[in-house]
């Protein structure tokens, strides 16, 4: 199965080809927004693989939550190949992706979401080992989080930014956390192989990010209600 992947849904953009059943990496250097450079090395990916995009059986993308206009570059890219090969999308969840990273059983993710929130979601693996969501992601402040009932396994960079406020929150519930685990490319790809075995694909034209929260700032008076400047 050959499958291209974007992920630019934070400052750690890459892109990926699964390829044969191995994966190729490209890390987008500090040109995450870029389409340029997202252009550039899905080429490479391509080149260096030896096979042409029609040759691909979908694209997928990670549509967030995360950063607005990585979302919509991302999204873009896809929908603009896909529309060109005649391929579908495989519009992927990064906080999925970061879930299959983490590779347990039950697993709460929660990535900084700046404005002193984080999105959040928890996944529990189907029987082919494939996280799925428990409810839907949400964006709420670090102390209003809820843990479904058990233990879980955290990950994502709001355990990086907001530890000391999530183990008061969780009390000892967590089994373990990696808080440097990202959104990547490679997990992308892997989902968007299990959306093609499973004909959960989405037509170029109807694929969107998944942003979660419809806001990128916060107002005066919310800054200030929250112990900030005007």
């Amino acid at each position: 199965m050959n499958i291209l992947s974007i992920e630019t849904a934070t400052e750690h953009g890459s892109v990926a080809l699964l390829h044969g059943g191995e994966l190729l990496v490209r890390r987008i250097q500090g040109a995450a927004n870029h389409s340029e450079a997202v252009l550039r090395d899905l080429r490479e990916l391509l080149i260096e693989a030896g096979i042409g995009v029609t040759q691909l059986d979908a694209i997928a993308f990670g549509a967030g939550p995360g950063a607005f206009t990585g979302l919509r570059l991302a999204c873009g890219v896809a929908q603009g190949i896909a529309l060109g090969a005649d391929l579908g999308v495989a519009v992927v969840g990064s906080l999925q992706a970061v879930a299959l990273q983490a590779g347990v059983r039950r697993v709460f993710v929660a990535t900084d979401a700046r404005m002193g929130e984080v999105y959040h979601a928890a996944f529990e693996q189907d029987a082919e080992d494939v996280p799925m969501a428990v409810g839907q992601a949400g964006c709420r402040h670090p102390l209003e989080l809820e843990l479904p009932a058990g233990d879980w396994f955290a990950a994502g960079s709001a355990f990086k930014v907001w530890p000391q406020e999530l183990e008061a929150r969780f009390l000892g519930r967590l089994t373990g956390c990696r808080p440097d685990m990202v959104p990547r490319a490679e997990e992308v790809a892997r989902l968007g192989a299990v959306a093609v075995a499973r004909a959960a694909l989405t037509p170029p034209e109807l694929a969107a990010p998944f942003y979660v929260r419809d806001k990128v700032a916060l107002t005066t008076a919310e800054r200030l209600a929250r112990g900030g400047r005007a």
